[in-house]
């Protein structure tokens, strides 16, 4: 994972994505339906439009540390969208993603994942990137496996994964 400076916006680049954070007229794009020739067919999801609905509210969530639009690096198409749900809250942050349909299976959502999460254990006070998924949700439980988060609670729907900065000295 690389990452590079335009105008404070950071971009991280893996092997074979982009995410990089939305734009003010892409979420008012998203909102109003106008739509992309940059976007996949499918793209945005249901979790893309409810997202978008909220920076009004939550403007940290444009920053350095919020939410990204992921970009498949060969076709320059949006397939997706993933967020650190800034500020974080006694060092941790919740981490929320989605794949468009046409694009799941292909291990976009690890991958997109696990360097969201090692760019916010980077950040001043985050010490823990964390994810709950609801046991009905086997696909996600697995995105979060193969990104290297760790089980650390389930109730009775619910489970909640997590991520450690290594010297923390808790279980990563």
């Amino acid at each position: 994972m690389t990452s590079s400076s335009s105008s404070a916006r950071i971009r991280l680049t893996t092997d074979r994505l982009v995410l990089r954070p939305w734009t003010a007229a892409e979420a008012d794009a998203v909102l109003d339906g106008t739509g992309s020739a940059h976007w996949a067919d499918d793209f945005p999801a249901e979790g893309d439009r409810v997202i978008a609905g909220l920076f009004d509210d939550n403007p940290a969530w444009l920053g350095e540390h919020g939410h990204r639009l992921i970009i498949e690096r060969d076709s320059g198409l949006v397939v997706g969208s993933i967020g650190l749900f800034w500020p974080p809250h006694e060092g941790t942050l919740e981490i929320g993603y989605g794949i468009v349909a046409s694009r799941r299976g292909r291990g976009y959502a690890p991958e997109a994942t696990l360097a969201l999460a090692e760019f916010a254990l980077g950040a001043p006070g985050v010490h823990t990137v964390s994810a709950t998924v609801e046991l009905s949700n086997p696909s996600s439980i697995r995105v979060l496996e193969k990104a290297g988060f760790h089980r650390w609670t389930t109730e009775e729907n619910t489970a909640r994964f997590r991520l450690t900065r290594p010297d923390t000295g808790e279980q990563r």
